[in-house]
């Protein structure tokens, strides 16, 4: 369920969720939840079950309270679009942590700061701390250890003959990690891993690391 790694002397639990908990700092990190993208979809015609909304605040609950963290830190894309029916459901969430929360603000949070700083959450444009530069957009700056969302990395594994299995991950480079999407229905972008990458793909409730050929 879990891949534990060391970064710059600090411990970083890798969750199939595709949740990240840095353990000295008890922060969870979390990205590209688009909370609202299903209620909006719906809003549209696109056949997409009503219980699929819940799941993401299910889940988001469950590793909450695995891992108790202080301060919870989302790298963007919190919410998908204007406000619809699940801000209700994310103001009762947020009701009940006792986390400080923190958003890094991304291409689809547009709904106005104001309505989260009213939830006492944090938009920020990006947090630098310890050595580590968090941010929604991949970013390389010298110096730092990058984590980001945006792309919703998978990696395509493949099989016998034509046979391929695509998969959410954790993709890694010298000075940077970018997260998978954590919420539902939200899609992936198969990225093509070198040997200097590592890849840490998640398959239900497994996490695990992939080896790279080339």
């Amino acid at each position: 369920m879990t891949e534990s790694i060391v970064l710059n002397g600090q411990t970083f639990t890798l969750h199939c969720s595709g949740a990240l908990f840095w353990e000295e700092k008890s922060t969870l990190i979390v990205s590209d939840i688009h909370f609202g993208k299903i209620s909006h979809f719906r809003k549209h015609g696109a056949a997409v079950p009503q219980k699929a909304i819940q799941k993401n605040f299910t889940l988001l609950e469950t590793i909450v309270t695995q891992f108790t963290p202080k301060s919870i830190c989302f790298l963007g894309d919190l919410f998908h679009s204007s406000l619809n029916a699940e801000w209700i459901l994310f103001e009762n969430w947020v009701a009940t942590t006792h986390a400080q929360l923190y958003l890094v603000a991304g291409n689809h949070d547009i709904i106005s700061p104001l309505r989260y700083e009213a939830l006492n959450i944090q938009v920020v444009s990006e947090i630098v701390t310890q050595g580590f530069l968090l941010t929604h957009h991949p970013e390389e700056r010298e110096g730092l250890f990058n984590f980001a969302g945006h792309i919703h990395p998978a990696i395509k594994l493949k099989g016998i003959g034509k046979q391929f299995l695509k998969l959410a991950c954790f993709f890694k480079s010298n000075n940077q990690m970018i997260l998978p999407a954590f919420g539902e229905f939200t899609g992936t972008f198969v990225l093509q891993p070198t040997k200097e990458n590592e890849v840490y793909a998640i398959a239900k409730e497994e996490i695990f690391k992939i080896k790279i050929e080339s």
